[in-house]
């Protein structure tokens, strides 16, 4: 049972692992091109969440948050594999900041393919965070569970 469970999540990881390296690969002194496809987006993001809240965004460095996104999928993967909070939770950061700007399809008719094909990838994305917050839950499911049993020990 444990092999399995850790299989499962090295393969679950490996999506993120892969992606960090073939980033980190890419980086090189520009960015690479996650920099050329995160730009624009990062930008129709901040103005939208200007135009929504009136809340000013500070100028951000693209590179830094290509950085960041590989820090985060690849500490968070690694980490994952060997089913530790952290790791979790490194990649529910990853999900929860950029899906929403990555797989931007609210700013797409319906009847434009982009909105299509955008909206598949957020859910499959939002699909992921989902995996991700079950494995958090079920973690401390048994750890509460762990804690019960120590203590209903009988003293004599």
């Amino acid at each position: 049972m444990e092999l399995t469970l850790f299989l499962g999540r090295l393969l679950f990881a490996s999506l993120f692992i892969l992606s960090a390296h073939q980033m980190y690969n890419e980086f090189g002194t520009d960015g690479g091109p996650a920099v050329k496809i995160l730009e624009p987006k990062l930008n129709v993001f901040t103005k939208l969440i200007i135009s929504k809240t009136g809340i000013e965004v500070p100028e951000i460095d693209v590179k830094n948050v290509v950085r960041a996104v590989i820090v985060l999928k690849g500490f968070g993967g690694v980490f994952f594999v060997f089913g530790t909070y952290f790791g979790a939770i490194c990649l529910v950061l990853h999900q929860l900041i950029f899906t929403p700007i990555l797989y931007d399809f609210y700013n797409y008719d319906t009847e434009d393919k982009e909105f299509g094909q955008l909206f598949t990838k957020f859910t499959q994305n939002m699909a992921l965070l989902g995996a991700l917050l079950y494995f958090i839950g079920m973690k401390h499911s048994i750890s509460l569970r762990q804690s019960r049993k120590v203590s209903k020990t009988k003293t004599s």
